[in-house]
Order: C-alpha cells, then sequence, then structure tokens
C-alpha cells in the first residue's frame, strides 16, 4: 500500500470549495478522471455519513476494478470541518483480494494570497493513504490531478 498526494490551487474562497466537496452534484461532475464518468449513488454529508461512488469507463471494454468498465466505491466520513477539511475512508465494492483494504482519503483547504495572477484563492490538496499496491501509483496520481483540475473549473 503506498499514499499519493495531489495539489491545487483554485480561483475560490474555502467555503465555495468546501461545498463542492460534499454536493453530489459537484462531486459526480469534478472528482472523476478524463475518460469517465461519475455516478454519486449515495453522500450523506456528515461525520459518519455514508458516500457510495462509481466511476465508470467511457469505453465499455475497459476493465474495472468492481464490475465490468466500473470501479465502485463506498464507505463513511470521518472528519469534516467546515471550510478545512473532509476525511473519508472508502473501499473497492467487491473487489479482488489485491486491491481490498481501506482508503483514507484526506482534502485539506487552505488560503493563498496569490493565484497565480494575483488575486486570491484556495489551494486543495488532497492525500490519499492505504492506495492498494494493484492501483499503479502514476494512474493514481494522474487521475487525481484530473479530478482537482475539473473541480477548479467548476468552482472556479
Amino acid at each position: 500500500m503506498y499514499s499519493t498526494t495531489a495539489s491545487i490551487v483554485v480561483h475560490a474562497d474555502r467555503e465555495t470549495v468546501f461545498r463542492a466537496l460534499l454536493d453530489p452534484a459537484a462531486v459526480a461532475a469534478w472528482r472523476v478522471p478524463d475518460g469517465m464518468r461519475g455516478t454519486v449513488h449515495e453522500l450523506d454529508p456528515r461525520v459518519g455519513g455514508r458516500i457510495r461512488v462509481s466511476l465508470t469507463y467511457d469505453d465499455p471494454a475497459a476493465a474495472g476494478k468492481t464490475e465490468g468498465a466500473t470501479d465502485t466505491y463506498a464507505g463513511v466520513f470521518t472528519e469534516l470541518v467546515p471550510g478545512e477539511r473532509v476525511v473519508e475512508v472508502v473501499e473497492f465494492e467487491d473487489a479482488a483480494p489485491e486491491l481490498a483494504g481501506p482508503i483514507t482519503t484526506t482534502t485539506t483547504l487552505r488560503d493563498v494570497g496569490d493565484a497565480g495572477d494575483g488575486s486570491g484563492g484556495t489551494e486543495v490538496s488532497m492525500r490519499l493513504d492505504g492506495v492498494p499496491d494493484a492501483v499503479p501509483p502514476a494512474d493514481n496520481e494522474t487521475g487525481t490531478r484530473m479530478a482537482l483540475t475539473k473541480l477548479a473549473r467548476l468552482v472556479g
């Protein structure tokens, strides 16, 4: 198992970004790598609340981690600090043993004074801990960066 961290600066305040982290429609739009589409089955934004999401490849011949061309994961929110941090612990559903185990995703938000063009913004950092070795690290990092880029477009 390994960890991945990716960050981006977005042109939005922390409260706006925080809402996008917990809104089902927003999550379905941004938290998905290119070449996939997201479906939020359940998202109860409270500590102990459940989250269940499917990511499906646009190419039906692609092999998903759970069924067909789909990766489905589910779990719970373990920490929610408004405007600052979201922590969730999820696992792939019906995954092979090499994909089993909890993955902790910690998303932190921090004010930045310069978003690259002289304006303020929010640094969004996602850290995934416990990613199974069967998920190639480069793929995981690339997918996380793609998702953060979509988040930046959504809130900026």
